[in-house]
């Protein structure tokens, strides 16, 4: 099998630097805080009761509380868990995932909205828990059917940081939305199977080089230590030796007049000639 450079390009893209990826993972994360926190702020200070607002299951009069009912908050301690949660899950989302980050952030907010719309029993569910949920099981999913070591270290993250969220899609709490927390999860569920196939790629599989085929500069660039490496390394520092000497033991050759005795000395040629 011969290397192509077309095939083993490096699948993180070099042109979108790490800078950019955490500026954009970090803008998109704070205009939604900021959005919540604003909406809290506004209700709290002139008492508007837009509470009212949440999401009403069955409710055709109140449909628009399945967009709604994420920013809205019952109180501060309810607000500051919800916030912490989605500041580190929202921005694993948009810098691992950016190229369908905005999409797949789009989709779970409006699934887990509507699931929760179709399947709670009733009441009035509030608060971005639901969305929280969405990402964690789509980061957490994601990560295991994608053929990548990045990704699965994000889904160990995730299992490791939020793992006890799994507790509270039980009703083990009447005040809190566990019918959100499940609509919000299998949400992600389904999406990250869905999008398996699109934003980042798997790992790149090195295929075994023939006896004489040497390592992409690139790779080798990439792995120094690797034994392979190495070895190449050093194979070319022994042509370069091999090169160097037979440059110096090259032969000279000089053009000689016919007529004239090669054997005698350069100045009796010269003056037989004359």
């Amino acid at each position: 099998m011969r290397f192509s450079n077309s095939l083993l390009r490096p699948r993180w893209n070099p042109n979108v630097l790490d800078a950019n990826r955490l500026f954009y993972a970090l803008w998109t994360t704070a205009v939604f805080l900021l959005l919540i926190w604003g909406v809290y702020a506004i209700n709290e200070t002139y008492a508007l009761n837009w509470r009212r607002w949440g999401n009403h299951p069955r409710e055709w009069s109140h449909w628009s509380g399945v967009f709604t009912y994420p920013f809205l908050h019952g109180d501060l301690e309810h607000l500051w868990n919800n916030t912490a949660t989605f500041f580190t899950l929202n921005a694993l989302l948009f810098y691992f995932y950016r190229s369908i980050a905005a999409r797949t952030w789009i989709l779970l907010y409006v699934l887990s909205g509507v699931g929760l719309w179709i399947f709670a029993k009733g009441g009035n569910h509030i608060g971005a828990s639901g969305i929280n949920y969405a990402l964690a099981a789509f980061l957490f999913t994601s990560g295991i059917v994608r053929k990548s070591q990045l990704l699965l270290r994000v889904t160990l993250l995730v299992a490791f940081l939020y793992g006890g969220m799994v507790w509270w899609m039980l009703p083990i709490d009447e005040h809190i939305s566990w019918e959100g927390h499940i609509a919000g999860a299998v949400s992600g569920l389904l999406l990250a199977l869905v999008l398996r196939k699109q934003g980042p790629l798997p790992d790149q599989v090195l295929p075994e080089p023939e006896p004489d085929e040497r390592l992409p500069e690139w790779w080798a660039a990439a792995h120094p230590e690797h034994p392979d490496v190495m070895k190449q390394r050093a194979l070319e520092e022994r042509e370069s030796i091999s090169t160097s000497a037979t440059d110096d033991l090259a032969v000279q050759f000089r053009l000689v007049k016919k007529g004239t005795n090669k054997n005698a000395p350069a100045s009796d040629r010269s003056a037989s000639n004359k």
